[in-house]
């Protein structure tokens, strides 16, 4: 591997552990949870071989990270602007004032991600759209796809909608209403405003509904607003977009696919989808799940719905680790 850009953001972090040396690492390894420490190193046992100019790249990647924190948090977001736009130019500077404030920003509201959507949405569910959707937009996309399932359908899509528009929120209401679900939580960024929610937030969440839920919302959401619907949906991957990715990409997540979610899942896909994954699968499998699809009568549609959905799961999951990648209408270039 020769390319900095390869690299995942976990990769990263494995060369700079292993950069710092057993005890220095183990030092950092105190501030994680287990599952962190667990994820880590296996990236760092199965780091593969790095030219010595990639690794130094990491590195300085690094530094100019704890840099950025550093001068935020002595003396301020607009100081270490000016700080940084004289040290390293407008366009460094601006791309690591974006990764430490998001990281930043993940500090509020940390209560929600660590609690159960039951509990979530037993606080939220009396709330405003708008409190809900500032809310859901710190919350992970499960549990923000778990609450949305559970609320009231005409109170989905003025949230979904509310969360879509949404780009930024002053400190102050952020904090009251954090102080409000969890008086522990009064401390939030220092910062004029802070980014929150936006097309990028409500794709993923409705990535994880259920499909019916998504369609009501697409249906209702439609009447109010057909632009952000497109500009949503362009963000998204569903069932149906497996026909926008390639062979290698179909063959890989088929591996990990159960047989009976692919036979319930191509029973009630259209012709080309279901033609698509038979091209991509080995001959054996391929006789195995038409002879079951055969068999299958009266599959429900919620059936095929969660089957699919367990599918684009998979796909989505690949994608985060790496190793598929989805092209949806975006503009990124992809070369082979």
């Amino acid at each position: 591997m020769s390319d900095l850009l390869e690299l995942t953001p976990r990769q990263k972090a494995a060369v700079v552990i292993t950069a710092l040396g057993t005890d220095n690492a183990a030092g950092v390894y105190k501030h994680l949870n287990n599952d962190e420490v667990e994820a880590l190193t296996m990236d760092v046992s199965s780091l593969p071989y790095l030219e010595a100019n990639v690794a130094d790249s990491v590195l300085n990647e690094f530094y100019e990270l704890c840099l950025t924190q550093k001068v935020i948090t002595d003396g301020g977001v607009e100081y270490a602007r000016d700080v940084l736009t004289k040290a390293f130019g407008e366009e460094v500077a601006a791309k690591l004032m974006n990764k430490i404030t998001k990281s930043m920003q993940s500090k509020a509201f940390e209560f929600v991600r660590k609690s159960d959507y039951k509990n979530l949405l037993a606080i939220v569910q009396n709330e405003y759209p708008q409190t809900i959707a500032l809310i859901l937009s710190y919350a992970t996309s499960e549990q923000a796809s778990a609450v949305l399932n559970e609320l009231p359908k005409e109170k989905r899509v003025e949230v979904v909608e509310r969360i879509a528009k949404m780009d930024s929120a002053s400190p102050d209401t952020v904090k009251a209403i954090e102080a409000t679900l969890e008086r522990k939580f009064a401390s939030v960024v220092s910062m004029d405003t802070t980014e929150v929610g936006g097309i990028n937030t409500v794709a993923d969440i409705l990535n994880k509904v259920d499909r019916s839920t998504e369609k009501y919302i697409f249906d209702e959401l439609s009447v109010r607003d057909p632009v952000l619907v497109e500009e949503i949906k362009k963000k998204m991957f569903v069932f149906e977009d497996i026909l926008s990715l390639d062979s290698m990409s179909i063959q890989r997540f088929i591996r990990d696919c159960d047989t009976k979610d692919l036979s319930i899942a191509i029973k009630g896909s259209n012709e080309e989808v279901a033609a698509a994954l038979f091209a991509n699968m080995p001959q054996r499998m391929q006789e195995s799940i038409q002879q079951e699809i055969e068999y299958l009568h009266n599959i429900r549609m919620r059936d095929v719905e969660e089957a699919q959905q367990r599918i684009v799961g998979i796909i989505r999951h690949l994608e985060e680790e790496g190793e598929i990648v989805i092209g949806k209408g975006g503009d990124d270039e992809i070369i082979a």
